[in-house]
């Protein structure tokens, strides 16, 4: 009998069905949910023994395994009853026990009727100790025993986590220890399962021309999940001209003070993993390496009034100099021994979570603590935070889910973040339609007039269409507010028509539209953390000593932002959660921070803010940790409802 075990398939679950029925009692058998839901979750495996005899492919056997951070558990291992005793539950185990290695797993755990002397019995000539007796586990006066294997340190080693793919392995003799080289052929093909490992997957393949190998390498690796450098948007950004100078926008200064002394008027400096060959090019090469994530990359300049980039070329290992090639093989092995790859030596995670912040930002929208709080929560749901810089725009493949805490504008990089991470696939907060949505002041004001939600009266005023006479028959004070304003920044309150005139013509400088909004003067303002369309938190916050705005930037630093006083969700008035929820579903389902009033019975939304502070001691002053476990919780499940991942609860047995 020919024996072979193999990943299982949805195909196949009439046939698993089936065979749980034939060899466990009722109280045993798995409902067809539950099996489907195994064969579609990101966090089991299911294998199946297959007879290849000749023209007859019947499923013999099946292996149920939980992935947990330290552990493999084997929810269950089922072989047909006519043909048991052929060592194919042995296979299944072999296959167990490989798939803990390959997780850095350091034990694998079962169940097993303690009735069944004879199952018993062979588990332990397998290896496994009992550990425990769980009475009544399957049923009322049917126990099972929790049985252990402890796999030995030298074996329980982490997987490879960095592979090369190049068209001809021979010439690429690295000779890393964590670090993989394989032919794309291997890697297109799938051999040896290599779709089933998480990998960092470097494409130094000869071409990268649509429908070539290399294309196709970096476009597996994706649908894999794997982090494919240079991934497919990538490739797609080199030949986008005008994407290509809007990215190198960042690194504007750095070229023009390297390339100052050169005499020709075109110049192509190849990058070799952020490295070049001559050093007085250094610091270009790895400024280029970061906006444009590529192995080996030639770079073609032009200069007319400035040098500017008019080609990016991703550059295969054919085209390198022989001579170079040993001084670029030692770059890649500096690359690759770098610290930076060795974070999942120590923990293999769940997901990986880009934090995006700016280390010189003077009020960001959350404190070092609380960043350090999310990493902690992060943590607890097996989740790696990575905070990073916009220097990393092209690293965004790596991750699954952005979170970004630095100022939201539509105008910068924040916005390219959001956009990028979103095409790839990443989960995202803030989403590009938040940022764009919540960061202009007239979509605001007409999405929340279209939806009947009660503001401040509001007025849109135009360049060039503003009348003196208008503006004199106004109530003032009055606010104005260019369109994109943040932490009251760009906020205005004018006492006369005269100072109304000459604030929109400052304003007009900026924005072809303004906005202006009636007074409501307030001792506070409730801010509403919303996420998900539920509230996170709630705020009072109360206006800046002597001033009329939370913030007051003109002010001695001390008294630059008023007091907050944090309030338990179930204390706040429900009017005014019913007005931030209303006004936070115009948005969208990401995290927002609702401005309100009450004034006398009547509840105004002022603005709908997306990016809204989470600082420690402050928003999350009620719920401390739980705040920050919500918001990671929230990204988990938005990159399992991407991947159409059947979600249910499981324990770690550890």
């Amino acid at each position: 009998m020919d024996i072979s075990i193999r990943r299982s398939k949805p195909r196949d679950l009439n046939a698993l069905f089936e065979l749980e029925k034939k060899a466990f009692p009722l109280y045993q058998q798995s409902p067809r949910r539950t099996l489907s839901l195994s064969l579609k979750s990101k966090f089991q495996q299911v294998w199946v023994a297959e007879n290849v005899s000749g023209n007859d492919y019947k499923i013999l056997g099946c292996l149920i395994l939980y992935l947990y951070k330290k552990a493999v558990r084997v929810f269950s291992v089922v072989v047909d009853p006519e043909f048991q005793g052929k060592g194919i539950g042995k296979k299944l185990l072999v296959k167990a026990r490989e798939t803990a290695v390959q997780n850095a797993a350091d034990r694998i755990t079962l169940e097993v009727d303690a009735n069944n002397r004879k199952l018993v019995e062979w588990y332990i000539e397998e290896g496994f100790e009992s550990t425990e007796l769980l009475s009544d586990y399957y049923k009322e006066g049917e126990d099972a025993f929790r049985m252990v294997l402890k796999l030995p340190k030298e074996e329980a080693k982490p997987r490879i986590t960095n592979m090369i793919v190049v068209d001809d392995p021979r010439e690429w003799d690295l000779e890393l220890v964590d670090v993989e080289v394989i032919s794309s052929k291997d890697y297109t093909s799938n051999k040896d399962n290599i779709a089933e490992r998480p990998l960092r997957v470097f494409n130094l393949c000869n071409s990268y021309r649509y429908q070539s190998m290399g294309y196709y390498v970096s476009l597996l690796a994706s649908a894999r999940e794997h982090r494919a450098i240079p991934n497919v948007t990538t490739i797609r950004d080199f030949k986008d001209l005008s994407v290509i100078q809007s990215i190198a926008d960042d690194i504007e200064e750095v070229i023009q003070r390297t390339l100052k002394k050169v005499t020709e008027p075109k110049f192509t400096l190849d990058v070799y993993f952020g490295k070049t060959l001559d050093p007085s090019y250094k610091a270009l090469g790895q400024s280029l390496y970061q906006m444009f994530e590529s192995p080996i990359i030639r770079v073609h300049f032009q200069h007319n009034d400035k040098w500017e980039i008019k080609k990016i070329t991703p550059l295969s290992l054919n085209k390198i100099e022989p001579g170079d090639l040993d001084k670029v093989k030692g770059f890649a092995r500096s690359y690759f021994e770098s610290r930076r790859f060795q974070r999942t030596k120590l923990k293999h995670y769940k997901y990986y979570l880009a934090v995006l912040v700016d280390p010189s930002e003077e009020h960001p929208p959350s404190d070092k603590k609380a960043l350090k709080k999310l990493e902690n929560a992060a943590e607890e749901f097996d989740v790696y935070t990575e905070f990073i810089t916009k220097k990393d725009y092209n690293r965004l493949s790596e991750f699954d889910a952005l979170f970004i805490r630095e100022t939201t504008n539509v105008n910068n990089y924040t916005y390219q973040f959001s956009r990028k991470a979103y095409a790839e696939g990443l989960a995202v907060i803030d989403d590009p339609w938040s940022i764009l949505r919540c960061s202009n002041k007239i979509y605001l004001h007409e999405s929340l007039k279209l939806n009947k939600i009660l503001t401040p009266e509001t007025r849109v005023y135009f360049k060039g269409k503003v009348h003196v006479e208008e503006l004199e028959s106004l109530a003032y004070p009055m606010i104005l507010k260019q369109p994109d304003s943040a932490f009251s920044l760009g906020v205005t309150k004018v006492k006369d028509a005269v100072e109304m005139k000459g604030t929109l013509d400052r304003l007009f400088k900026q924005s072809e539209l303004v906005i202006s909004q009636e007074f409501v003067p307030s001792e506070y303002d409730w801010r509403i953390g919303m996420l998900d369309n539920q509230a996170l938190f709630a705020c009072k916050y109360y206006m800046a000593k002597g001033h009329w705005q939370i913030y007051n930037w003109k002010g001695a630093k001390k008294d630059q932002s008023g007091d907050a006083d944090t309030v338990a969700i179930q204390e706040v008035p429900q009017k005014v959660l019913r007005a931030a929820t209303k006004a936070a579903k115009v948005m969208g389902d990401g995290l927002y921070g609702v401005d309100l009033k009450v004034i006398g019975d009547r509840v105004y939304v002022i603005e709908v803010n997306d990016n809204p502070n989470i600082d420690a001691g402050i928003e999350d002053a009620v719920m401390g940790q739980e705040l920050y476990r919500k918001v990671v919780r929230s990204l988990v499940t938005r990159i399992e409802m991407a991947r159409n991942i059947e979600r249910f609860v499981s324990v770690d047995p550890a």
